[in-house]
């Protein structure tokens, strides 16, 4: 692949200091474990300080695996900023949209959001694993899921 084929998942999207806590961590956790095995080990502290042990232990690897899946079956590779890096990119903008949407509850937008960067034989199996990231991640950070009531109507009101 051509070197501008990578970039376009790095394009500057957003800036951390501007996002919610949880949604920030989100992607430094992301960046971290894609260093390696020293980043995985900083990860893995958050959990374990943050959680008793046994559920640390499981939400850390639903954290694992929901990487794993993204990585192993994307349409390119991910890219990522680096871990001291203030913005964040367009791949990590689409994690980040990602949990944040299968968290709220919305599976299905999350499964087409799973789609920008799976093929659609992981969607489902990527959106259930990031509700279950994002659910762990807010609560780490005590940030409650968007309540969104449904509704008879398929009709969105702007303004």
């Amino acid at each position: 692949m051509r070197a501008e084929h990578h970039q376009r998942g790095g394009a500057a999207v957003g800036v951390l200091n501007k996002m919610d806590a949880w949604e920030a961590n989100l992607v430094l956790n992301l960046r971290l474990w894609c260093v390696g095995p020293d980043g995985q080990s900083r990860v893995w502290d958050e959990y374990r300080r943050a959680l008793p042990p046994a559920e640390a232990r499981s939400e850390c690897h639903k954290f694992k695996a929901l990487i794993r899946t993204i990585t192993a079956r994307c349409h390119r590779p991910l890219v990522r900023h680096d871990v001291t890096c203030a913005c964040m990119g367009a791949d990590e903008g689409i994690f980040v949209n990602l949990v944040r949407t299968a968290s709220d509850g919305h599976l299905n937008d999350a499964a087409l959001i799973a789609t920008l960067l799976t093929g659609p034989a992981q969607a489902e199996q990527i959106a259930i694993l990031a509700a279950q990231v994002g659910e762990c991640t807010r609560k780490i950070h005590k940030q409650p899921p968007e309540y969104s009531p449904h509704t008879a109507s398929n009709i969105v009101r702007l303004h």
